[in-house]
């Protein structure tokens, strides 16, 4: 990224020659991320990450099918969706919840039952849960909802770059990611529009990403992006995404060897080997959190993306936990860059301060 910042500085929309370097970065950069998730460059728009890109979508599909009103959406969601959905109410449309079920899988049947045939203009559901990790099944997903004539929109901030993802095998019509889940600077992201749709871009006023995005291109950003793109992508070839959910199985394994008690949450078989959701029974995640935060060990209670506020999980909500099960709830994440001795430090860590937070509870 750096001879973006300090030489390749200029505009890659201007005429003179030292643009046209510039722009062939960013091309690049489409054709690194495109090559990840199966897509052809030109299905690919940069945006500023995941939340805009799901607003757009959400904006697009109303403003250009305004004679279909409904909306569906899953239990789990981001607060993105979430607040766009409220938005999609607002401008006259309807919007239906499908629920999951406790593993935090999506409930195919329930969302079969939700599409009425000629009605939804578009189902919007996240393919990997940022608290739990579950992921959805999202080839049933789309069947269900293009056999009612919805399109479908999947939030994949979590799931790409950390399993093999092909766009067009799977047959989303919409997908939206985030930079900084795979390693590449916070504040870019990508969405994807097949060619099969028509758009209707967000943000106007200069043309820029063949008129679906305007707004001069952060540059840099999206080389970075680029390039995070192709690393991740070889690493899933050379089976980083086993290595690192067996380090996630071997933190859960041993703090649930001294405390059994301790709840894993998320359908176990079909979770990212990124996330562990874990109950301490009995425990207040606030007061782990800080004593956690000061040995060292970065955790959240719930999302990471609500301002640091702690409150009870709503996707927790949604698989059938209770408030205080919620209120008791750590997430932990892990990445390619883990190591086994980080784990390890993690695992005594965690271990010393629920024996704390039990002594100053007696």
């Amino acid at each position: 990224m750096l001879p973006l910042l300090r030489e390749q500085w200029v505009n890659p929309s201007a005429s003179y020659a030292a643009a046209r370097g510039v722009r062939r970065a960013l091309e690049r950069a489409r054709q690194q991320l495109a090559s990840l998730i199966g897509a052809d460059p030109q299905e690919l728009i940069f945006t500023s990450g995941g939340t805009e890109a799901i607003n757009t979508v959400h904006e697009s599909v109303r403003a250009l099918w305004p004679e279909l009103p409904g909306l569906i959406i899953g239990a789990t969601e981001h607060a993105a969706v979430l607040e766009s959905a409220e938005r999609w109410k607002q401008s006259g449309g309807w919007v239906k919840v499908a629920p999951v079920d406790g593993g935090g899988r999506v409930n195919l049947a329930a969302l079969e039952a939700l599409l009425e045939q000629g009605k939804v203009a578009l189902v919007s559901i996240m393919w990997a849960n940022n608290e739990t990790g579950v992921t959805a099944p999202m080839e049933q997903i789309v069947a269900l909802a293009h056999s009612a004539g919805a399109q479908v929109h999947t939030d994949a901030v979590q799931m790409v770059g950390k399993v093999p993802i092909n766009v067009a095998e799977v047959g989303v019509d919409y997908l939206s990611l985030s930079g900084h889940k795979m390693h590449a600077t916070k504040g870019v992201g990508a969405l994807f529009v097949s060619r099969r749709m028509r758009f209707r871009p967000l943000i106007i006023g200069g043309g820029q990403e063949s008129g679906m995005r305007s707004g001069t291109e952060n540059v840099a950003g999206i080389v970075g992006l680029g390039v995070a793109a192709e690393l991740m992508g070889k690493a899933l070839t050379d089976g980083v995404g086993q290595r690192v959910t067996t380090l996630r199985d071997d933190f859960e394994d041993k703090i649930r060897k001294v405390l059994p008690e301790v709840q894993v949450n998320g359908d176990l078989a079909w979770r990212l080997g990124t996330t562990s959701s874990l109950t301490f029974p009995g425990l207040e995640a606030a007061g782990l959190l800080i004593l956690l935060d000061r040995a060292g060990v970065c955790c959240s209670a719930g999302s990471a993306c609500h301002t640091a506020a702690l409150h009870p999980s709503p996707v927790l909500d949604a698989m059938g936990c209770d408030r205080q099960q919620a209120a008791s709830t750590l997430r932990f994440s892990f990445s390619c860059y883990t190591t086994e001795d980080e784990v390890k430090q993690a695992v005594a860590t965690v271990l010393a301060v629920v024996e704390k937070m039990r002594g100053l509870c007696r």
